[in-house]
């Protein structure tokens, strides 16, 4: 009951809110409560806003695609490769960065990013660069991975650690090399804790607003700046309302889909 009740006072009813007020309309800067389909058809006939949608999901695509890569090595290892007091160690460290502000952690990249930052002098100090970084695509990326890879990690090491060492053994007795037993019996016992740590990644990147802004210098927009831009213009709440609504139905759909294949049993 109180997980209930929590769901419905701090999730259920916001999004009945915010859904009904997508249809309110801004007379003189300011919203009157009705039922017009408008703001729906605007934000929907708009070529910037499905620009947005689109770049929004291939940003978080590929950020969830690379974290995924990069945590997996780094979770393996800690599971199987090393001791149980070096893997706690581990964990904890993971964990530290979690007690730092998500923004302190971005406005430090920008020191390291920037066109006079500390690694275009490294490169410069062997005739490289200097590169744009900041700005751009990859910075965004980098401000994704931030928030993300830490997280990969820890849910895909909880996953791996699960794994029953006598199947795996046991395929090594059968003859299977590690590549062949990490593709075959590994990945496919853990597959439910790697999609998960995937979902997440997709769902923290997706509705981030802070990397793509300071680090991608929000031009072009995501969606959750376009939210930020859409209010600022007019005090358009109601049309923001619209993106968010469709953010969030788009993350309810993936995420959806994803568990349903992490838990789907093979015939």
């Amino acid at each position: 009951m109180p997980i209930v009740v929590w769901q419905l006072v701090f999730f259920v009813f916001p999004l009945l809110f915010l859904l009904l007020m997508s249809f309110w309309l801004v007379k003189n800067y300011r919203m009157v409560p009705g039922f017009d389909s408008v703001n729906w058809i605007k934000m929907y006939s708009k070529g910037y806003f499905w620009d947005g949608y689109w770049r929004t999901l291939g940003y978080a695509g590929i950020t969830t695609v690379i974290t995924s890569v990069l945590a997996f090595p780094c979770a393996f290892t800690l599971a199987f490769k090393v001791s149980p007091t070096v893997r706690r160690w581990a964990m904890f460290f993971l964990i530290v960065p979690f007690f730092t502000s998500y923004l302190v952690r971005i406005f430090s990249w920008q020191v390291f990013l920037n066109d006079n930052g500390i690694i275009n002098v490294l490169l410069s100090s062997i005739g490289l660069g200097p590169f744009s970084m900041l700005n751009t695509f990859f910075g965004t990326v980098v401000g994704y991975l931030t928030l993300c890879l830490p997280l990969a990690v820890v849910l895909q090491l909880i996953s791996l650690s699960n794994v029953d060492r006598r199947l795996v053994e046991a395929a090594h007795n059968l003859g299977c090399s590690t590549f062949r037993t990490v593709f075959a019996v590994i990945i496919p016992l853990a597959k439910i804790g790697i999609i998960v740590a995937a979902v997440f990644c997709f769902i923290l990147s997706f509705g981030d607003f802070v990397s793509p802004y300071y680090l991608g210098g929000s031009k072009p927009p995501t969606l959750s700046i376009l939210i930020i831009d859409t209010t600022k213009s007019g005090q358009q709440w109601p049309r923001a309302a619209v993106v968010a609504i469709t953010m969030i139905v788009t993350l309810f759909t993936i995420m959806f889909t994803a568990i349903a294949l992490a838990y789907r049993r093979r015939s």
